[in-house]
């Protein structure tokens, strides 16, 4: 764990509790936000996000395989994090940390509970072969608040995946590789990151405010659906029940101008 001085600790505190930030935005207002889609040639669907000076790419790679038992009609996703040691100095590498495990999980179940990828639509042969997207996940730059960075990333390289046209004929799948199928993206999902440092709250932290939060809270919002599909909890201290509701509800006020970034 890094240690903050005490004197910087007061410092952004002291801000805060004046209704101030250390950077001058508003308690609600996001930093720049620029996305970079298609950047890996190789991958069926990518892109980078620089969110401040946090920045993320993703890369989706689509293969053919076997359905779980349980879901023999359901394609598969799955969200894989590699926080990369030259994006900040506590990063390092060998098996993942708990912070990139829990970055990876908080995405994948953005993705999911908001059921923005129509997953039905990924069944070739139901109960035999199904399209896996497997979603990369790399962290090149760490500046705060990778959850919301993370999620546009994903969005962005979902929303500009291509599938090669797939049957099933006699027990073998044929991919007709001349015409590619736009991935079935049915909804938007807006992640909205909060921290509580002193007696206020505020969206998307920066590096320094994260580093001396009280408590931290992510809620993801769907656009079309236009209800919480997601939350995470960290941070030692608790929040009250108004604080969350009122988290949610900035969320929800904030999420067209987030999803924006990606029309």
């Amino acid at each position: 764990m890094k240690i903050v001085p005490e004197i910087s600790r007061r410092s952004i505190t002291k801000l805060i509790n004046d209704g101030k930030r250390a950077d001058g935005r508003a308690f609600d207002e996001r930093r720049e936000i620029f996305i970079e889609p298609n950047i890996i040639s190789k991958a069926e669907g990518s892109a980078k996000v620089t969110l401040g000076d946090t920045q993320v790419i993703v890369g989706v790679k689509p293969t053919i395989g076997e359905p779980f038992g349980d879901t023999p009609n359901l394609g598969v996703l799955m969200t894989n994090c590699e926080l990369l040691p030259m994006a900040a100095p506590e990063f390092e590498p060998g098996p993942p940390s708990p912070e990139s495990i829990e970055l990876a999980r908080v995405v994948d179940r953005g993705i999911r509970e908001s059921q923005l990828v129509d997953l039905e639509k990924l069944c070739i042969e139901e109960g035999k072969k199904v399209w896996m997207l497997f979603i990369d996940l790399h962290v090149i730059d760490y500046d705060g608040n990778l959850f919301d960075a993370a999620n546009l990333a994903v969005m962005a390289a979902l929303l500009n995946t291509k599938l090669p046209t797939a049957t099933y004929v006699d027990e073998e799948v044929v991919l007709d590789e001349e015409n590619l199928i736009d991935l079935p993206v049915v909804d938007k999902l807006a992640l909205s990151t909060f921290v509580k440092i002193g007696n206020g709250m505020v969206l998307d932290p920066s590096l320094e405010e994260e580093e001396i939060l009280d408590a931290r809270i992510t809620i993801g919002v769907t656009q079309e659906g236009n209800h919480v599909c997601s939350m995470q909890k960290g941070g030692e201290k608790p929040l009250t029940r108004d604080e969350v509701l009122d988290a949610v509800h900035m969320a929800f006020t904030t999420k067209e101008d987030l999803l924006q970034h990606l029309e």
